[in-house]
């Protein structure tokens, strides 16, 4: 019987040994099955992205009569990534949108992406796309957002979509429920302003709290075109409430700007195109100073007769605000001397325009600048300088793929 023990012996240590490692190995199946379940469960919980062409997307919205959701971004936008890393994982994300919209994602600057930038007028990323079977867009909303507020627009694109209950419509009928104002701002504050502004109107008009939160404080600030909007009163009236979010010296700035505007709206005749000089001094001292209402007026009598091409109103106003030219500022030099280039005949209009363009090209030499002085220099008589700044703007346009015409077909006039 002792004989018997040590084959017995190697069989039970190797029974053991064997199921330890069949049991090790087991563990490490089950363990993989779960994380590969686990990544299986999370990528189905999110946003799922049809993988296929734009075209074929559409046409598949039109058959299940469905919207198409585009994201429309951009390899290096870092709210997009974020969007990608934080938002359209999340399972109630996932949900909605799987359920009521054809997913897609495209690269603005790669492939199908140009084309689908190009027709829908995008310029900054990440813009979402609501787009019918026919390729009609419904709605287009852009940047971060957090969970709560992504899945309200695609509750409002959906309620758009079938007419029914939409935003517009709820707030149409009169919804006051402060929830769904601030929604409201938050999703059309980018796109609809004039809407986002009614919902901000209405959320402060029935407001009983006379406190206010930092988001509050700029959703009413936000909304404040002139002194006569709603919103306005209630800036006034709240002013300690609104305390400690921003500087004292940033809202007293904030309310001059808003009046300084009422002032200007006012002193422009449409009728007769001209500027009441005096009702715009007499009420815009007390605001901002006799010196400051001095250079204001200036620079409004410059900006608007520019706009109406009243250019005799327009050349004397220039002419007189700028005699003290180190006071004027740098970037007004040139739109001025190019002005003064296309529509004075004045000698001296002229003159006064060299000096102006001559002082934008010490500042820095550019193709548009160079031929400005180069022009002037042609009117005022002086061709060999003329014909040097000619030269340099054809350098410089060339050196950056610019139309170089102009100055070219100046050069043919100066030979």
């Amino acid at each position: 019987m002792s004989q018997m023990n040590p084959p017995q012996n190697k069989i039970g240590i190797f029974l053991v040994i064997f199921a330890n490692k069949f049991f090790l190995l087991m563990k490490k199946i089950f363990a993989l099955f779960i994380l590969l379940f686990s990544v299986y469960s999370f990528a189905q919980d999110g946003i799922v992205f049809e993988k296929t062409s734009f075209k074929d997307i559409l046409a598949k919205a039109k058959k299940e009569n469905k919207l198409v959701f585009l994201d429309a971004m951009a390899s290096w936008c870092g709210p997009c990534k974020m969007m990608e890393k934080n938002v359209f994982p999340k399972k109630n994300v996932g949900s909605f949108y799987n359920k009521n919209f054809i997913n897609a994602t495209f690269d603005m600057e790669k492939g199908e992406g140009r084309e689908i930038a190009a027709k829908y007028g995008i310029g900054s990323y990440p813009t979402y796309l609501f787009i019918n079977g026919d390729g009609q867009l419904i709605t287009k909303n852009m940047g971060y957002m957090p969970e709560d507020t992504f899945l309200e627009l695609g509750k409002e694109a959906a309620s758009a979509n079938t007419k029914f209950g939409s935003m517009k419509e709820r707030f149409e009928k009169g919804e006051k429920n402060p929830e769904f104002l601030i929604n409201i701002i938050k999703l059309h504050g980018t796109s609809d302003y004039d809407f986002a502004k009614k919902a901000s109107e209405r959320y402060f008009q029935n407001k009983k709290d006379k406190t206010f939160s930092k988001e509050e404080a700029s959703y009413l600030l936000g909304f404040i075109k002139t002194v006569d909007d709603p919103n306005f009163k209630v800036f006034m009236d709240n002013k300690a409430a609104l305390d400690g979010y921003f500087p004292a010296e940033a809202y007293k700035q904030f309310e001059n700007n808003l009046r300084m505007q009422k002032i200007i709206d006012t002193s422009i005749d449409e009728a007769t195109k001209t500027i009441k000089e005096d009702y715009f001094l007499q009420n815009s001292i007390p605001i901002i100073g006799e010196e400051g209402s001095k250079i204001s007026l200036h620079r409004l009598k410059i900006n608007y007769y520019n706009m109406v091409e009243k250019f005799p109103e327009y050349e004397k106003a220039v002419l007189e605000y700028f005699q003290k030219i180190d006071a004027v500022d740098p970037k007004d030099l040139l739109p001025a001397a190019k002005n003064f280039m296309e529509k004075a005949t004045n000698p001296s209009s002229l003159k006064a325009a060299e000096m102006w363009a001559e002082k934008a090209v010490m500042q820095r030499e550019t193709a548009d600048n160079t031929y400005v002085l180069a022009k002037l220099y042609q009117k005022n008589g002086k061709k060999d300088l003329a014909k040097l700044f000619a030269e340099a703007s054809v350098r410089l346009s060339k050196q950056l793929e610019m139309d170089s015409s102009a100055a070219e077909k100046l050069l043919t006039e100066l030979k």
